[in-house]
């Protein structure tokens, strides 16, 4: 446990920031990079704890690859030397590993038994277990094949057309994985497009993809290497910095090379929607994911609503996207995000439970919250649940605060941004 108090002294943040690799894209760029024949350079890699554990679960499979903070280099004979893993693969508390690593090695000739942590364990994998057993996968697991510990012996799929039932990325990427290896076409469906990271990925590596509006199909694909990858800042790390930017008064902040993927972009429009004084300045890409500079100042924010085709496309910054509903004029109503009952832990009640015991008026709902704005954040002791986004949430809590925030541990922020507190220091002292 690594408990911490925190009541900053400065009440403004100034400053440029470096914010980590996109953990989403990170996560993507191992596995392709293993997945295709050749030497893969991967720049700026998040070294964070759950990336971390997708290079060590490739490493079980006979990948080589060395990495020296955030350079990653992958040399792979590809997935046709993959070896059977002698051991159990421990993913942590890594959802996005865990459910794309099930559908990948539901269609290779091996077999694998993963794992988590306490959190990871009671998540739900039937999500992805249901879909990938039409296609003919062999899951076995807890409560059969809905929580892991899961066991995968791979073998041959055939393709489908699948329509998502629920909205989410990691459901679509591990069909999507599967498909590579079918014997035939697999086809996702969506109602509401959701991050396409891995759609992106595969276009880079080669994998025959074609994508018309929300429908994607993949054909067996063999991947070729691009030799190179450069993964952009996490537009969800960089959201803690946005929001802090935007509600400590005094505050410019500026953040480069950030990830602008549409599908990710929510929390850019919902400050626009609040007021926020922000620019943003777009550096031009042919191809992969497109970045640019953010620069964002204290602003006089206004409550508002996210709901609907919204929500898939900042799923990970409400808890700090309450945050600033707090600080904001009126009132700020999130509808349609019960997806969030399911992540690291169950996000609505965690976030309606510490913001209330800092003194917020917020109100849970089925699918969302209520939140007041105009509100005076007194502090207290919280739990950031063992779940990272709620324990930078808390942090950038403290700039806020009458009194002190008690935060019980926030070793989970390693997950997604080891270098979180070295970037505070340098903006509490203008650098």
């Amino acid at each position: 446990m690594d408990k911490k108090t925190l009541h900053y002294d400065t009440k403004t943040l100034q400053g440029i920031t470096d914010i980590p690799g996109d953990k989403s894209i990170s996560h993507r760029s191992i596995i392709f990079s293993s997945l295709a024949k050749g030497t893969t350079e991967i720049n700026n890699f998040l070294p964070g704890e759950d990336c971390l554990l997708t290079i060590e679960a490739f490493r079980q499979l006979g990948v080589t690859i060395t990495h020296d903070d955030t350079n990653v280099s992958v040399k792979s004979e590809g997935y046709q030397s993959f070896k059977e893993p002698q051991t159990p693969i421990y993913l942590g508390n890594s959802g996005t590993g865990a459910r794309l690593l099930i559908g990948l090695f539901a269609g290779l000739p091996i077999f694998s038994i993963l794992h988590g942590d306490q959190y990871l364990s009671e998540r739900p994998m039937d999500r992805v277990v249901h879909p990938l057993r039409e296609m003919g996968a062999s899951i076995s697991g807890r409560e059969n094949g809905r929580k892991l510990p899961i066991a995968i012996q791979g073998n041959k799929l055939s393709g489908i057309d699948y329509t998502l039932p629920v909205k989410s990325a990691q459901v679509k990427s591990a069909v999507l994985l599967a498909g590579l290896f079918a014997d035939e076409d697999t086809t996702v469906r969506e109602e509401t497009q959701t991050r396409d990271h891995t759609e992106k990925m595969m276009q880079t590596f080669g994998a025959s993809i074609d994508i018309k509006d929300t429908a994607i199909t993949v054909a067996p694909s063999t991947l070729q290497t691009p030799g190179n990858i450069d993964v952009p800042g996490d537009i969800s790390s960089a959201a803690f910095f946005l929001a802090a930017g935007a509600i400590v008064p005094e505050s410019k902040i500026i953040l480069p090379s950030i990830g602008l993927n549409e599908t990710r972009t929510g929390i850019i429009d919902v400050l626009h929607q609040m007021g926020a004084q922000m620019k943003i300045t777009p550096t031009s890409t042919d191809e992969g994911e497109p970045y640019g500079d953010i620069e964002i100042s204290y602003s006089h924010l206004k409550g508002t609503t996210i709901e609907g085709d919204m929500i898939p496309r900042l799923i990970d910054e409400i808890p700090i996207i309450a945050l600033m509903a707090t600080q904001a004029k009126g009132q700020t109503i999130i509808r349609n995000a019960e997806e969030l009952r399911v992540k690291e832990t169950d996000r609505i009640q965690a976030v309606v439970e510490v913001l209330q015991t800092l003194g917020a008026s917020v109100q849970e709902t089925n699918d969302g919250m209520i939140i007041e704005g105009n509100s005076t954040l007194k502090g207290g002791k919280v739990s950031a649940y063992g779940d990272h986004r709620m324990a930078m949430m808390e942090v950038i809590a403290s700039f806020i605060t009458s009194h002190s925030v008690e935060i019980d541990d926030v070793s989970s922020i390693d997950i997604s941004f080891p270098t979180f507190f070295e970037q505070i220091e340098q903006l509490i002292h203008g650098k």
